[in-house]
């Protein structure tokens, strides 16, 4: 079965979101000692994981990406309520996106396949 567009588009929004987050982020680099620093660039490599395992079908890595939106939202909280809305939207795309049917068979084609069984 071949990858549906939603699932493909998802993916590159977050490994874009990652790269573009270390990016921004890389000038706080001179700044070693900050745990804020380290756990900026521990989120975004997960967005970037979770991107690349969802294009390859790991059905882990969708839920993943959900949890990383998830946690945006919470984040949201302490923002504006424009923010809040923003990833609160972006969540509800993304949910729908990852497990929609044609996306659940995606995914479960690789559940579905064991080692030494045809494909």
């Amino acid at each position: 079965m071949r990858r549906p567009l939603s699932v493909t588009l998802i993916s590159f929004l977050f490994i874009a979101a990652g790269v573009i987050g270390i990016i921004y982020h890389a000038s706080d680099l001179k700044d070693v000692k900050s745990v804020e620093v380290f756990w900026v660039l521990f989120v975004r490599t997960l967005a970037i994981v979770g991107g690349v395992f969802v294009l390859r079908a790991q059905n882990w890595a969708r839920w993943l990406l959900v949890a990383w939106i998830v946690y945006h939202v919470i984040l949201s909280f302490f923002h504006p309520a424009a923010e809040l809305i923003m990833h609160a939207l972006l969540a509800v795309v993304v949910v729908i996106a990852l497990f929609h049917p044609k996306a659940n068979a995606y995914f479960r084609k690789k559940l579905d396949r064991t080692p030494g069984t045809a494909p």
